[in-house]
């Protein structure tokens, strides 16, 4: 069904816009395929730590395998009291802990209340404008748990990717959090997973900006 949805698509636009090369491809592959065009290098496995868990991998022929590579519906919590999600109705997802989400889940956690009829975006939002005042501290420690779930994560991926590079994205990973969880990250994995080897990369301002265009546009 899927498939024939897409090819309607395609279908579609080319009556519209005329004989134009067009490939459908899942957004966090085109994440995964930017990383490799920015390292040079293949092995790439791209997340985006957004509104959901997004994920997509290169292979070291430099492939894209068109594989569903839903890491936000990839369970990385045991725990019978993880959260449930909502879509794919498992607990644990990665969508409840790489995502706003979960930087939402941990504030709360933590007392702050929030207006409910804020987007989830907004209440991230105003989570990261607190770092610079006097609710810093906290807001530092929220970073750093979502840094420790992303140090112990990691390596469960390199056990189904084996990937060597891991390309970490996203309105949760801008700004100073975004550095923090990068630090927390790297420190478990050094500790906990030494044999778990591979680099660990978050891109410039201007890979941000125009880096999956470029991806997009060279498919």
């Amino acid at each position: 069904m899927r498939f024939l949805f897409f090819k309607n698509i395609t279908k579609n636009i080319s009556l519209k816009i005329g004989d134009v090369p067009l490939s459908v491809v899942n957004d966090g592959d085109v994440t995964a395929l930017a990383g490799a065009m920015e390292f040079g290098d293949n092995n790439v496995l791209g997340i985006a730590m957004g509104t959901s868990e997004a994920g997509g991998y290169i292979d070291k022929d430099g492939h894209i395998k068109g594989w569903l590579n839903e890491l936000a519906f990839c369970p990385v919590d045991a725990s019978q009291s993880a959260k449930r999600d909502e879509w794919s109705g498992d607990i644990g997802c990665g969508v409840k802990y790489f995502s706003q989400d979960g930087v939402i889940k941990l504030a709360e956690n933590a007392g702050f209340t929030f207006d409910e009829a804020l987007s989830p975006g907004e209440k991230l939002k105003q989570i990261q404008d607190l770092m610079h005042g006097d609710k810093r501290e906290i807001v530092v420690d929220i970073y750093r748990s979502l840094g420790c779930y992303l140090g112990h994560t990691l390596p469960y991926y390199f056990d189904l990717y084996g990937f060597k590079h891991v390309l970490l994205l996203g309105r949760v990973m801008s700004g100073e959090g975004g550095e923090i969880i990068l630090e927390v990250a790297k420190k478990v994995i050094a500790e906990e997973y030494p044999d778990h080897i591979f680099n660990m990369h978050t891109p410039d301002e201007k890979s941000r900006r125009v880096g999956q265009s470029v991806a997009a546009a060279s498919l």
